[in-house]
Protein backbone atom coordinates (compact mmCIF):
# COMPACT_ATOMS: atom_id res chain seq x y z
CA UNK A 1 0.00 0.00 0.00
CA UNK A 2 1.10 3.45 -0.65
CA UNK A 3 2.94 5.18 2.56
CA UNK A 4 0.82 8.52 1.37
CA UNK A 5 -2.28 6.59 0.59
CA UNK A 6 -4.80 9.43 1.71
CA UNK A 7 -8.53 8.11 3.38
CA UNK A 8 -10.17 9.26 0.86
CA UNK A 9 -10.14 11.01 -2.91
CA UNK A 10 -13.81 13.03 -3.49
CA UNK A 11 -14.54 13.88 -7.33
CA UNK A 12 -16.87 16.60 -7.92
CA UNK A 13 -18.94 15.83 -10.91
CA UNK A 14 -22.18 17.14 -10.07
CA UNK A 15 -22.25 20.50 -11.93
CA UNK A 16 -24.94 21.02 -15.26
CA UNK A 17 -21.72 22.06 -17.44
CA UNK A 18 -24.01 24.48 -19.93
CA UNK A 19 -21.44 25.61 -21.88
CA UNK A 20 -21.26 22.45 -23.02
CA UNK A 21 -24.46 23.14 -25.13
CA UNK A 22 -24.99 19.39 -25.28
CA UNK A 23 -27.46 16.60 -23.91
CA UNK A 24 -24.46 14.53 -22.70
CA UNK A 25 -23.32 15.43 -19.54
CA UNK A 26 -19.62 17.41 -19.32
CA UNK A 27 -18.04 14.56 -17.89
CA UNK A 28 -19.36 12.14 -20.12
CA UNK A 29 -18.01 14.21 -22.97
CA UNK A 30 -14.67 11.68 -24.02
CA UNK A 31 -11.02 13.05 -24.85
CA UNK A 32 -8.46 9.76 -26.09
CA UNK A 33 -11.02 6.92 -25.27
CA UNK A 34 -11.74 7.74 -21.33
CA UNK A 35 -14.65 10.03 -20.79
CA UNK A 36 -13.66 13.48 -18.75
CA UNK A 37 -15.22 11.55 -15.80
CA UNK A 38 -13.01 8.11 -16.03
CA UNK A 39 -9.89 10.45 -16.77
CA UNK A 40 -10.46 11.93 -12.87
CA UNK A 41 -11.31 8.71 -12.01
CA UNK A 42 -8.45 6.83 -12.98
CA UNK A 43 -6.10 9.57 -11.46
CA UNK A 44 -8.05 9.54 -8.34
CA UNK A 45 -7.56 5.54 -7.89
CA UNK A 46 -3.81 6.06 -8.76
CA UNK A 47 -3.80 7.28 -5.35
CA UNK A 48 -4.80 3.79 -3.91
CA UNK A 49 -7.10 5.61 -1.83
CA UNK A 50 -9.39 3.93 0.97
CA UNK A 51 -12.24 5.51 -0.52
CA UNK A 52 -12.88 6.72 -3.82
CA UNK A 53 -16.40 8.75 -3.72
CA UNK A 54 -17.62 11.12 -7.00
CA UNK A 55 -20.44 13.94 -6.48
CA UNK A 56 -23.20 14.00 -8.49
CA UNK A 57 -26.29 15.70 -9.50
CA UNK A 58 -27.09 16.82 -12.98
CA UNK A 59 -28.26 13.61 -15.40
CA UNK A 60 -27.47 11.89 -12.29
CA UNK A 61 -28.88 8.19 -13.52
CA UNK A 62 -26.50 8.32 -16.72
CA UNK A 63 -23.35 9.10 -14.45
CA UNK A 64 -23.75 6.60 -11.77
CA UNK A 65 -24.62 4.12 -14.72
CA UNK A 66 -21.31 4.91 -16.41
CA UNK A 67 -19.26 4.71 -13.23
CA UNK A 68 -21.10 1.23 -12.77
CA UNK A 69 -19.80 0.46 -15.85
CA UNK A 70 -16.30 1.60 -15.54
CA UNK A 71 -15.82 1.89 -11.93
CA UNK A 72 -17.77 -0.11 -9.92
CA UNK A 73 -15.05 0.99 -7.25
CA UNK A 74 -16.30 3.92 -6.84
CA UNK A 75 -18.62 5.35 -3.94
CA UNK A 76 -21.95 7.59 -5.15
CA UNK A 77 -22.58 10.56 -3.23
CA UNK A 78 -25.58 12.51 -4.18
CA UNK A 79 -25.78 16.92 -3.70
CA UNK A 80 -28.87 18.28 -2.14
CA UNK A 81 -30.13 21.34 -3.76
CA UNK A 82 -27.93 23.60 -1.56
CA UNK A 83 -25.16 24.76 -3.87
CA UNK A 84 -21.43 25.38 -3.89
CA UNK A 85 -18.41 23.06 -3.84
CA UNK A 86 -18.25 23.37 -0.10
CA UNK A 87 -21.75 21.40 0.26
CA UNK A 88 -20.16 19.08 -2.97
CA UNK A 89 -17.67 18.04 -0.54
CA UNK A 90 -19.57 17.32 2.46
CA UNK A 91 -22.15 15.45 0.77
CA UNK A 92 -19.46 12.86 -0.95
CA UNK A 93 -18.08 13.22 3.47
CA UNK A 94 -21.49 10.96 4.02
CA UNK A 95 -19.14 8.17 2.27
CA UNK A 96 -16.34 8.62 4.40
CA UNK A 97 -16.61 7.56 7.96
CA UNK A 98 -13.09 7.91 8.84
CA UNK A 99 -12.06 10.65 11.59
CA UNK A 100 -8.54 11.05 10.57
CA UNK A 101 -6.70 10.92 7.53
CA UNK A 102 -6.06 13.05 4.05
CA UNK A 103 -8.87 13.97 1.75
CA UNK A 104 -8.12 15.03 -1.85
CA UNK A 105 -10.67 17.25 -3.39
CA UNK A 106 -10.22 17.04 -7.50
CA UNK A 107 -13.07 17.88 -10.27
CA UNK A 108 -14.21 15.63 -13.16
CA UNK A 109 -13.72 17.36 -15.73
CA UNK A 110 -9.89 18.14 -15.52
CA UNK A 111 -8.97 15.51 -18.06
CA UNK A 112 -4.65 15.79 -18.20
CA UNK A 113 -4.48 15.70 -13.97
CA UNK A 114 -2.55 12.10 -13.07
CA UNK A 115 -1.98 10.31 -10.57
CA UNK A 116 1.83 11.43 -10.21
CA UNK A 117 0.62 15.33 -9.73
CA UNK A 118 -2.04 14.19 -7.08
CA UNK A 119 0.71 11.79 -5.51
CA UNK A 120 3.15 15.19 -4.95
CA UNK A 121 0.32 17.36 -3.44
CA UNK A 122 -0.51 14.52 -1.16
CA UNK A 123 3.18 13.77 -0.10
CA UNK A 124 3.63 17.74 0.66
CA UNK A 125 0.53 17.61 2.71
CA UNK A 126 1.35 14.90 5.00
CA UNK A 127 5.46 15.36 5.43
CA UNK A 128 4.73 19.47 6.39
CA UNK A 129 1.84 18.28 8.64
CA UNK A 130 -0.69 20.73 7.27
CA UNK A 131 -4.12 21.37 8.00
CA UNK A 132 -5.05 22.51 3.94
CA UNK A 133 -2.74 22.19 1.12
CA UNK A 134 -3.80 23.49 -2.22
CA UNK A 135 -2.41 22.75 -5.87
CA UNK A 136 -1.39 26.12 -7.49
CA UNK A 137 -0.23 27.17 -10.79
CA UNK A 138 2.03 30.02 -12.03
CA UNK A 139 0.12 30.84 -15.11
CA UNK A 140 1.27 33.62 -18.31
CA UNK A 141 -2.42 35.36 -18.35
CA UNK A 142 -4.17 34.68 -14.44
CA UNK A 143 -7.23 36.85 -15.66
CA UNK A 144 -10.65 35.43 -14.32
CA UNK A 145 -8.63 32.81 -12.06
CA UNK A 146 -8.17 32.99 -7.86
CA UNK A 147 -4.97 34.64 -7.25
CA UNK A 148 -3.16 32.87 -4.34
CA UNK A 149 -1.72 35.08 -1.49
CA UNK A 150 1.18 34.70 0.82
CA UNK A 151 2.72 35.54 3.70
CA UNK A 152 5.81 37.96 2.97
CA UNK A 153 8.42 34.67 3.06
CA UNK A 154 5.66 33.12 0.87
CA UNK A 155 5.22 29.83 3.12
CA UNK A 156 1.57 30.27 4.20
CA UNK A 157 -1.31 30.90 2.03
CA UNK A 158 -3.04 33.69 3.51
CA UNK A 159 -6.06 33.16 1.55
CA UNK A 160 -7.61 33.08 -1.80
CA UNK A 161 -8.67 36.33 -3.66
CA UNK A 162 -11.64 35.67 -6.60
CA UNK A 163 -10.19 37.77 -9.87
CA UNK A 164 -13.49 40.18 -9.50
CA UNK A 165 -12.07 41.05 -5.89
CA UNK A 166 -8.75 41.61 -6.20
CA UNK A 167 -7.13 44.64 -5.55
CA UNK A 168 -4.90 46.42 -8.50
CA UNK A 169 -1.69 44.89 -7.05
CA UNK A 170 -3.06 41.51 -6.40
CA UNK A 171 -4.37 41.23 -10.20
CA UNK A 172 -0.42 41.08 -11.12
CA UNK A 173 -0.14 37.83 -8.90
CA UNK A 174 0.46 35.12 -11.33
CA UNK A 175 -0.35 32.14 -9.03
CA UNK A 176 -3.89 30.61 -9.34
CA UNK A 177 -6.45 28.46 -7.57
CA UNK A 178 -6.59 24.98 -9.27
CA UNK A 179 -9.49 23.98 -6.98
CA UNK A 180 -7.66 21.10 -6.24
CA UNK A 181 -6.77 20.53 -2.48
CA UNK A 182 -5.42 17.78 0.10
CA UNK A 183 -7.41 18.38 3.79
CA UNK A 184 -6.89 17.28 7.04
CA UNK A 185 -10.57 14.92 7.81
CA UNK A 186 -10.86 16.33 10.97
CA UNK A 187 -10.08 19.85 9.97
CA UNK A 188 -12.27 19.29 6.81
CA UNK A 189 -15.77 18.57 8.27
CA UNK A 190 -15.08 20.81 11.20
CA UNK A 191 -15.03 23.96 8.81
CA UNK A 192 -17.46 22.81 6.79
CA UNK A 193 -19.99 22.94 9.32
CA UNK A 194 -19.08 26.31 9.83
CA UNK A 195 -19.73 27.35 6.39
CA UNK A 196 -22.72 29.58 5.32
CA UNK A 197 -24.44 30.58 2.38
CA UNK A 198 -24.44 34.54 3.44
CA UNK A 199 -22.36 35.14 0.37
CA UNK A 200 -23.75 37.14 -3.45
CA UNK A 201 -24.29 33.58 -5.09
CA UNK A 202 -25.97 31.83 -1.88
CA UNK A 203 -23.35 28.91 -2.74
CA UNK A 204 -21.11 27.23 0.56
CA UNK A 205 -17.49 28.13 -1.00
CA UNK A 206 -14.95 25.28 -0.41
CA UNK A 207 -12.73 27.85 -0.61
CA UNK A 208 -13.85 29.07 2.88
CA UNK A 209 -12.25 26.21 4.35
CA UNK A 210 -8.93 27.54 4.20
CA UNK A 211 -9.95 30.81 6.74
CA UNK A 212 -11.44 28.40 9.13
CA UNK A 213 -8.38 25.67 9.31
CA UNK A 214 -6.12 29.20 9.49
CA UNK A 215 -8.40 30.69 12.14
CA UNK A 216 -7.63 27.79 13.83
CA UNK A 217 -3.79 27.83 13.81
CA UNK A 218 -3.27 24.76 11.22
CA UNK A 219 -1.06 25.19 8.52
CA UNK A 220 -2.37 25.81 5.09
CA UNK A 221 0.05 26.29 1.87
CA UNK A 222 0.65 25.33 -1.29
CA UNK A 223 1.78 23.10 -3.60
CA UNK A 224 3.22 24.83 -7.32
CA UNK A 225 2.84 22.42 -10.32
CA UNK A 226 5.47 23.18 -13.18
CA UNK A 227 2.86 22.10 -16.01
CA UNK A 228 -0.08 24.12 -15.44
CA UNK A 229 -2.11 22.13 -18.28
CA UNK A 230 -2.31 19.70 -16.07
CA UNK A 231 -5.19 21.34 -13.49
CA UNK A 232 -7.08 22.95 -17.21
CA UNK A 233 -10.81 21.88 -16.86
CA UNK A 234 -12.70 21.40 -20.03
CA UNK A 235 -15.56 23.75 -20.06
CA UNK A 236 -16.69 24.18 -23.69
CA UNK A 237 -15.93 22.15 -27.16
CA UNK A 238 -12.96 24.28 -27.56
CA UNK A 239 -11.35 23.56 -24.36
CA UNK A 240 -12.37 19.64 -25.21
CA UNK A 241 -10.82 19.90 -28.10
CA UNK A 242 -7.61 21.75 -26.85
CA UNK A 243 -7.24 19.63 -24.14
CA UNK A 244 -7.60 16.11 -26.19
CA UNK A 245 -4.90 17.60 -28.72
CA UNK A 246 -2.46 18.18 -25.78
CA UNK A 247 -3.35 14.93 -24.56
CA UNK A 248 -2.77 12.71 -27.68
CA UNK A 249 0.07 14.91 -27.85
CA UNK A 250 1.40 13.22 -24.97
CA UNK A 251 0.36 9.84 -25.06
CA UNK A 252 2.22 9.60 -28.58
CA UNK A 253 5.49 11.16 -27.18
CA UNK A 254 5.30 8.48 -24.29
CA UNK A 255 5.10 5.76 -26.84
CA UNK A 256 7.77 6.91 -28.77
CA UNK A 257 10.58 7.55 -25.86
CA UNK A 258 9.64 3.75 -24.94
CA UNK A 259 10.85 2.63 -28.45
CA UNK A 260 7.59 2.87 -30.68
CA UNK A 261 8.22 4.81 -34.15
CA UNK A 262 5.16 7.17 -35.26
CA UNK A 263 6.07 8.53 -38.50
CA UNK A 264 3.39 11.71 -38.18
CA UNK A 265 2.58 12.25 -34.64
CA UNK A 266 0.26 14.76 -35.96
CA UNK A 267 -1.76 12.52 -38.18
CA UNK A 268 -2.14 9.71 -35.56
CA UNK A 269 -4.83 9.00 -32.89
CA UNK A 270 -3.82 6.69 -29.80
CA UNK A 271 -6.26 6.03 -26.85
CA UNK A 272 -5.39 6.08 -23.48
CA UNK A 273 -5.06 2.48 -22.85
CA UNK A 274 -3.47 1.21 -25.81
CA UNK A 275 -0.71 -0.46 -25.20
CA UNK A 276 1.97 -1.11 -28.03
CA UNK A 277 5.45 -2.89 -27.87
CA UNK A 278 8.88 -1.98 -28.98
CA UNK A 279 10.28 -1.39 -32.41
CA UNK A 280 6.56 -1.11 -34.17
CA UNK A 281 5.91 1.29 -36.55
CA UNK A 282 2.73 3.26 -36.69
CA UNK A 283 2.47 4.88 -40.05
CA UNK A 284 0.09 7.98 -40.55
CA UNK A 285 -4.06 8.21 -40.36
CA UNK A 286 -3.81 5.66 -37.65
CA UNK A 287 -6.42 5.20 -35.40
CA UNK A 288 -5.97 3.28 -32.06
CA UNK A 289 -8.17 3.59 -29.84
CA UNK A 290 -10.43 1.69 -26.84
CA UNK A 291 -8.07 -1.18 -24.93
CA UNK A 292 -6.21 -2.19 -28.62
CA UNK A 293 -2.70 -4.29 -27.64
CA UNK A 294 -0.07 -4.14 -30.08
CA UNK A 295 2.72 -6.35 -29.35
CA UNK A 296 6.50 -5.50 -30.67
CA UNK A 297 7.91 -5.32 -34.40
CA UNK A 298 4.38 -5.23 -35.54
CA UNK A 299 3.51 -2.21 -38.59
CA UNK A 300 0.27 -0.79 -38.37
CA UNK A 301 -1.26 1.22 -41.62
CA UNK A 302 -1.36 3.67 -43.01
CA UNK A 303 -4.97 4.51 -42.44
CA UNK A 304 -6.52 1.98 -40.27
CA UNK A 305 -8.42 2.08 -37.62
CA UNK A 306 -8.42 -0.52 -34.91
CA UNK A 307 -10.45 -0.58 -31.65
CA UNK A 308 -10.46 -3.15 -29.02
CA UNK A 309 -7.98 -5.29 -31.45
CA UNK A 310 -4.83 -7.59 -30.21
CA UNK A 311 -2.04 -7.59 -32.86
CA UNK A 312 0.50 -9.93 -32.53
CA UNK A 313 4.42 -9.66 -32.71
CA UNK A 314 5.39 -8.77 -36.47
CA UNK A 315 2.37 -8.55 -37.79
CA UNK A 316 1.33 -6.29 -40.20
CA UNK A 317 -1.86 -4.10 -40.90
CA UNK A 318 -2.65 -1.89 -43.80
CA UNK A 319 -5.92 0.25 -44.45
CA UNK A 320 -8.19 -2.21 -42.07
CA UNK A 321 -10.67 -1.05 -39.91
CA UNK A 322 -10.92 -3.88 -36.44
CA UNK A 323 -13.25 -3.52 -33.83
CA UNK A 324 -12.95 -6.51 -31.21
CA UNK A 325 -10.34 -8.89 -33.48
CA UNK A 326 -6.95 -10.70 -32.91
CA UNK A 327 -4.44 -10.30 -35.20
CA UNK A 328 -1.57 -13.17 -34.46
CA UNK A 329 2.38 -13.05 -34.91
CA UNK A 330 3.35 -12.54 -38.28
CA UNK A 331 0.31 -12.11 -40.12
CA UNK A 332 -1.03 -9.77 -42.35
CA UNK A 333 -3.90 -7.91 -42.92
CA UNK A 334 -5.18 -5.74 -45.20
CA UNK A 335 -5.51 -3.17 -47.64
CA UNK A 336 -9.35 -1.99 -47.47
CA UNK A 337 -10.39 -4.88 -44.79
CA UNK A 338 -12.91 -5.29 -42.37
CA UNK A 339 -12.37 -7.16 -39.31
CA UNK A 340 -15.38 -7.23 -37.32
CA UNK A 341 -15.86 -8.58 -33.58
CA UNK A 342 -14.93 -12.18 -33.20
CA UNK A 343 -12.35 -12.28 -36.09
CA UNK A 344 -9.31 -14.33 -34.98
CA UNK A 345 -6.52 -14.34 -37.59
CA UNK A 346 -3.55 -17.70 -36.49
CA UNK A 347 -0.14 -17.03 -36.60
CA UNK A 348 0.74 -16.40 -40.27
CA UNK A 349 -2.44 -16.24 -41.51
CA UNK A 350 -3.51 -13.49 -44.28
CA UNK A 351 -6.81 -12.00 -44.69
CA UNK A 352 -6.17 -9.81 -48.05
CA UNK A 353 -7.56 -6.87 -49.33
CA UNK A 354 -11.33 -6.02 -49.95
CA UNK A 355 -12.17 -8.61 -47.40
CA UNK A 356 -14.66 -8.45 -44.68
CA UNK A 357 -14.67 -11.62 -41.44
CA UNK A 358 -17.16 -11.57 -38.57
CA UNK A 359 -16.85 -14.31 -35.78
CA UNK A 360 -14.68 -16.29 -37.71
CA UNK A 361 -11.29 -18.09 -36.38
CA UNK A 362 -9.18 -18.53 -39.17
CA UNK A 363 -5.96 -21.09 -38.52
CA UNK A 364 -2.43 -20.67 -38.27
CA UNK A 365 -0.79 -19.79 -42.25
CA UNK A 366 -4.75 -19.87 -43.60
CA UNK A 367 -5.26 -17.44 -46.37
CA UNK A 368 -8.21 -16.09 -47.49
CA UNK A 369 -6.27 -13.32 -49.76
CA UNK A 370 -9.01 -11.23 -51.15
CA UNK A 371 -12.94 -9.59 -52.08
CA UNK A 372 -14.44 -12.56 -50.02
CA UNK A 373 -16.55 -12.69 -47.35
CA UNK A 374 -15.86 -15.14 -44.28
CA UNK A 375 -18.70 -14.57 -41.18
CA UNK A 376 -19.52 -17.12 -38.71
CA UNK A 377 -16.95 -19.54 -39.66
CA UNK A 378 -13.89 -21.65 -38.70
CA UNK A 379 -10.88 -21.97 -41.36
CA UNK A 380 -8.27 -24.63 -40.64
CA UNK A 381 -4.34 -24.48 -40.26
CA UNK A 382 -2.84 -23.96 -44.08
CA UNK A 383 -5.88 -23.60 -45.97
CA UNK A 384 -6.51 -21.54 -48.88
CA UNK A 385 -9.99 -19.31 -49.51
CA UNK A 386 -10.19 -18.12 -52.93
CA UNK A 387 -10.83 -14.55 -54.38
CA UNK A 388 -14.20 -13.64 -53.87
CA UNK A 389 -15.71 -16.56 -51.60
CA UNK A 390 -18.87 -16.37 -49.77
CA UNK A 391 -19.57 -18.07 -46.37
CA UNK A 392 -23.50 -17.86 -47.11
CA UNK A 393 -24.17 -17.72 -42.76
CA UNK A 394 -27.66 -16.24 -42.74
CA UNK A 395 -30.93 -18.10 -43.91
CA UNK A 396 -33.33 -15.25 -43.66
CA UNK A 397 -34.06 -16.21 -39.71
CA UNK A 398 -30.87 -17.65 -38.34
CA UNK A 399 -26.98 -17.57 -38.45
CA UNK A 400 -25.39 -20.72 -39.29
CA UNK A 401 -21.85 -21.45 -38.49
CA UNK A 402 -19.40 -23.13 -41.37
CA UNK A 403 -16.43 -25.09 -41.00
CA UNK A 404 -13.36 -25.86 -43.34
CA UNK A 405 -10.54 -28.01 -42.46
CA UNK A 406 -6.56 -28.11 -42.76
CA UNK A 407 -5.04 -27.61 -45.86
CA UNK A 408 -8.47 -27.10 -47.82
CA UNK A 409 -8.18 -25.11 -51.51
CA UNK A 410 -11.49 -23.44 -52.20
CA UNK A 411 -11.83 -22.12 -55.44
CA UNK A 412 -12.23 -18.90 -56.43
CA UNK A 413 -16.18 -17.60 -56.57
CA UNK A 414 -16.88 -20.59 -54.33
CA UNK A 415 -20.29 -20.18 -52.01
CA UNK A 416 -20.47 -21.91 -48.86
CA UNK A 417 -23.85 -22.71 -47.93
CA UNK A 418 -23.82 -22.56 -44.34
CA UNK A 419 -23.85 -24.95 -41.63
CA UNK A 420 -21.26 -27.26 -43.98
CA UNK A 421 -17.97 -28.73 -43.29
CA UNK A 422 -15.27 -29.12 -45.96
CA UNK A 423 -12.69 -32.15 -44.78
CA UNK A 424 -9.24 -31.89 -44.71
CA UNK A 425 -6.80 -31.81 -47.40
CA UNK A 426 -10.27 -31.38 -49.67
CA UNK A 427 -10.63 -29.13 -52.76
CA UNK A 428 -13.32 -27.30 -54.61
CA UNK A 429 -13.99 -26.32 -57.98
CA UNK A 430 -13.95 -22.78 -59.40
CA UNK A 431 -17.63 -21.25 -58.88
CA UNK A 432 -19.05 -24.30 -56.69
CA UNK A 433 -21.89 -23.43 -54.19
CA UNK A 434 -21.43 -26.26 -51.52
CA UNK A 435 -24.19 -27.19 -49.91
CA UNK A 436 -23.43 -30.02 -48.56
CA UNK A 437 -20.62 -31.57 -46.28
CA UNK A 438 -17.77 -32.90 -48.72
CA UNK A 439 -15.26 -35.47 -47.38
CA UNK A 440 -11.38 -35.15 -46.33
CA UNK A 441 -9.30 -35.33 -49.88
CA UNK A 442 -12.25 -34.98 -52.32
CA UNK A 443 -13.00 -32.54 -54.78
CA UNK A 444 -16.52 -30.25 -54.52
CA UNK A 445 -17.77 -29.41 -58.00
CA UNK A 446 -21.52 -28.16 -58.75
CA UNK A 447 -21.51 -26.39 -61.33
CA UNK A 448 -23.03 -27.49 -64.57
CA UNK A 449 -21.17 -28.79 -68.08
CA UNK A 450 -20.79 -25.41 -70.11
CA UNK A 451 -23.35 -25.41 -73.23
CA UNK A 452 -22.84 -22.55 -75.73
CA UNK A 453 -26.27 -21.33 -77.95
CA UNK A 454 -25.10 -20.33 -81.13
CA UNK A 455 -26.45 -17.51 -82.15
CA UNK A 456 -28.06 -16.10 -79.72
CA UNK A 457 -26.86 -12.10 -79.40
CA UNK A 458 -28.18 -11.60 -83.01
CA UNK A 459 -31.41 -13.61 -81.98
CA UNK A 460 -32.60 -11.44 -78.92
CA UNK A 461 -30.34 -8.47 -79.19
CA UNK A 462 -30.53 -8.05 -82.91
CA UNK A 463 -29.60 -4.24 -83.88
CA UNK A 464 -26.74 -3.77 -81.15
CA UNK A 465 -23.53 -3.12 -81.23
CA UNK A 466 -23.08 -6.30 -79.64
CA UNK A 467 -24.33 -7.84 -82.69
CA UNK A 468 -23.29 -5.74 -85.03
CA UNK A 469 -19.98 -7.11 -83.69
CA UNK A 470 -20.62 -10.57 -83.50
CA UNK A 471 -21.63 -11.07 -87.34
CA UNK A 472 -18.03 -9.09 -88.14
CA UNK A 473 -16.66 -11.55 -86.60
CA UNK A 474 -18.42 -14.18 -87.97
CA UNK A 475 -17.62 -12.95 -91.40
CA UNK A 476 -14.02 -13.11 -90.59
CA UNK A 477 -14.29 -16.36 -89.06
CA UNK A 478 -15.52 -17.69 -92.09
CA UNK A 479 -13.09 -16.14 -94.31
CA UNK A 480 -10.07 -17.99 -92.27
CA UNK A 481 -9.19 -14.73 -90.46
CA UNK A 482 -8.36 -13.89 -86.64
CA UNK A 483 -8.37 -10.71 -84.54
CA UNK A 484 -4.75 -11.10 -83.62
CA UNK A 485 -3.23 -9.66 -86.79
CA UNK A 486 -5.41 -6.63 -86.71
CA UNK A 487 -4.17 -5.43 -83.17
CA UNK A 488 -0.62 -6.41 -84.10
CA UNK A 489 -1.70 -4.39 -87.69
CA UNK A 490 -3.05 -1.60 -85.12
CA UNK A 491 -0.04 -1.63 -82.64
CA UNK A 492 2.48 -0.93 -85.71
CA UNK A 493 0.22 1.59 -86.79
CA UNK A 494 0.73 3.44 -83.63
CA UNK A 495 4.39 2.97 -83.90
CA UNK A 496 4.77 4.16 -87.48
CA UNK A 497 2.74 7.43 -86.62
Amino acid sequence: MNAHAPQAVVVLAAGAGTRMKSAIPKVLHPICGRSLLMHAVTAAAGLDPQRLVVVVRHQRDLVVEHLGEHAPYALIADQDDVPGTGRAVQCGLEQVDADGGTVVVTYGDVPLLDAEALGALVTEHEESGNAVTVLTARVPDPTGYGRIVRDEEGREVLGIVEHKDATSEQRTIDEVNSGIYAFDLAVLRSALERIGTDNAQGEMYLTDVLAIARGDGGAVRAVVTDDPILVEGANDRVQLAQLGAEMRRRINERHMRAGVTIVDPAATYIDADVTIGQDTVIQPGVQLQGATDIAAEAEIGPDSTLRDTVVGRGASVVRTQALLAEIGDEATVGPFTYLRPGTVLGAGGKIGGFCETKNADIGPGAKVPHLSYVGDAEIGEGTNIGAATIFANYDGVTKHRSRVGKHVRVGSDSVLVAPVEIGDGASTGAGTVVRKDVPPGALAVSAASQRNMEGWTERRRGGTKAAEAAKAAQARSAAGETQEPQSRDRSEEQENR
